[in-house]
């Protein structure tokens, strides 16, 4: 689980899907069984209080973010509560659930996206963009790019190559140097093969 804090009044925790077989939470039970999510969330919530140094009590609005490949992003904010009156150790959580809609890998070689980028476009992938930001190149897939596939099989294969990524897509965008972007497998596989 790694914490990183944005404001005072919010913070970002990104765990693996391994960090939550940890917590005893499977991808699926996310989904169907709340009473024991809102359990573990509260937690996690506690865990991040004691890394930050803040008590967190209150109302915290969780947004959850299931990250295809790479396991889930959790956006806290403490919000005031005018119903509450200085309850110290009161915490509701307000827990949103979105799945994300792409898939990030970080690959430490170009020669690694190269060989990536030919075997996606042999299983007709032909979009995807790749992004070079602080020292490791990204390929960034959107789900468009991979409706016919399962995306576990995507998955495996890029995990041949690279490791899945925790930076977001929009920190990518904002801050990474564009190197393909729409269609990348087709022109790896034009250039490269």
């Amino acid at each position: 689980m790694r914490i990183e804090r944005m404001t005072n009044e919010k913070f970002k925790i990104f765990l693996t899907f391994d960090d939550l077989m940890d917590r005893g939470l499977s991808r699926d039970e996310l989904w169907s069984d709340l009473p024991r999510v809102h359990r573990i969330f509260s937690d996690m919530m506690y865990d991040a209080g004691v890394e930050l140094g803040v008590e967190l009590t209150g109302v915290l609005l969780v947004q959850v973010y299931l990250l295809q490949a790479q396991g889930m992003l959790v956006v806290v904010t403490r919000t005031e509560s005018e119903d509450l009156e200085d309850d110290e150790d009161y915490m509701e959580l307000k827990v949103t659930l979105d799945e994300s809609e792409e898939m990030m890998f970080s690959f430490v070689d170009f020669e690694d996206i190269i060989q990536a980028g030919i075997h996606l476009h042999q299983l007709d992938v032909t979009g995807g963009s790749v992004y070079h930001y602080q020292g490791s190149y990204y390929m960034l897939l959107q789900d468009e790019d991979i409706t016919h596939l399962d995306p576990d099989q995507v998955i495996a294969l890029l995990s041949e190559f690279a490791s899945a990524s925790a930076a977001t897509s929009h920190r990518l965008i904002e801050y990474g140097k564009k190197i393909m972007v729409g269609d990348a497998c087709e022109t790896i596989y034009k250039y490269f093969s």
